[in-house]
């Protein structure tokens, strides 16, 4: 059944991903990954949400399996990061790729931060 619920997300989290990262970066006259840097952040607090809540038990693990692992595992990437990143350095925007890296990593790990935190306000 859990790996059902993980396809289920994933098949939420993959378009998801796509129509967001294509809406925010139509947005945005820049090189910079706009769009990445969001859902990855997105993806990030929300994933923070749902460990805090089940770490308090407040959310079950079928709803960490659908929305965590598989909505967020597609909504964020590691790979379109990494990706881009390179082509920017490629492409000469070697100051674009190396915010891209502070940002992203930061943004990332606030928003998980943050997550937990609204959790624990939530459920506490």
């Amino acid at each position: 059944m859990t790996v059902i619920l993980v396809a289920l997300g994933a098949a939420l989290g993959a378009p998801l991903r796509y129509l967001v990262d294509r809406a925010v970066q139509a947005r945005h006259d820049s090189v910079f990954p706009w769009g990445t840097l969001t859902v990855n952040a997105v993806g990030s607090l929300v994933l923070g949400v749902l460990i805090g809540g089940a770490a308090v038990d407040a959310v079950p693990g079928s709803l960490v399996a659908l929305l965590g692992v598989g909505l967020c595992g597609a909504l964020t990437t590691y790979s379109t990061f990494g990706y881009e990143t390179i082509r920017l350095f490629e492409d000469g925007a070697r100051r674009h790729a190396l915010v891209n890296v502070g940002v992203s990593v930061v943004a990332g790990l606030a928003a998980a931060f943050v997550g937990v935190t609204l959790a624990e306000l939530l459920w506490a």
